[in-house]
């Protein structure tokens, strides 16, 4: 069975076991660390979002494709094999899904896009994961707050209420700061007050462009590579999908012939 060798000599369903198992072990090492595991019930008490989350559904999913896949094959179990393909399926059809409804419902998709980065704003100070996931977002793509740095009143530290005894009142994270090549080490007050100056002066200390935008135009200026990247991997998907079929007669075909 030429096509069933060729299935155990490919190792990228064992990689993709490893990295599941990897993965998930790194997300489970960070609740750990944050006391998430001996406190579950803190999972909800976040009210941004949680990027290990981004850790544990990856891991998760590499593990079952790899499991299932290697398992099956090696097993010649096409109940694993057939499961492998169909789970496949279903992710393909999700990315595919998400694609047209994206380029469809733009505005709502934008709008959602706003929701969930405020969302996060008011959770700023919450979890550290989520606080170095919008700073590392803010500063790759030059832009504070949604659609612009004033967004960040809506976090409690940063608001400029007369009530709001913060330091950091009418500021921004260092992240929103333009970058002085000529400085090696990152002034973490930088963004202090701000919002309080003119719109000319704040141009030149902090980004004023909302991270949508910048989303928006860095989506349009890599529009080739992102489209590669995507159909690279729906490729890769139909030919697992596909050589798993493959395997699945071969195996019943063999059998049949007892």
């Amino acid at each position: 069975m030429e096509r069933k060798n060729e299935w155990r000599d490919d190792s990228a369903l064992t990689w993709s076991r490893f990295l599941g198992i990897a993965f998930l072990g790194i997300g489970l090492w960070a609740w750990n660390e944050k006391g998430v595991l001996s406190n579950i019930s803190s999972i909800t008490d976040l009210g941004g979002f949680d990027p290990v989350w981004l850790f544990l559904v990856v891991g998760g999913v590499m593990f079952i494709l790899g499991f299932a896949g290697c398992i099956g094959a090696l097993r010649e179990n096409t109940f694993l094999l057939k499961f492998f393909s169909v789970f496949l399926g279903i992710i393909f059809f999700l990315e595919l899904t998400a694609g047209v409804l994206a380029f469809v419902f733009k505005d709502w998709i934008k709008d959602q896009l706003y929701f969930f980065i405020n969302n996060n704003i008011r959770a700023y100070r919450d979890d550290i994961d989520l606080q170095n996931l919008i700073d590392f977002t803010q500063e790759y793509w030059q832009c504070c707050g949604a659609f612009g740095a004033d967004d960040w009143n809506l976090n409690i530290y940063f608001n400029c209420t007369d009530s709001n005894a913060s330091r950091e009142r009418c500021g921004v994270p260092f992240s929103c700061c333009t970058k002085d090549p000529a400085e090696d080490v990152i002034n973490t007050q930088c963004g202090y007050d701000a919002r309080q100056k003119p719109e000319v002066d704040q141009q030149i200390v902090i980004y004023t462009k909302g991270c949508v935008p910048q989303f928006e135009k860095w989506l349009q200026d890599n529009l080739t590579i992102v489209a590669g990247i995507f159909i690279g991997i729906a490729l890769l998907q139909i030919f697992g999908i596909c050589l798993a079929q493959n395997l699945v007669s071969d195996i019943e075909a063999v059998r049949a012939s007892w």
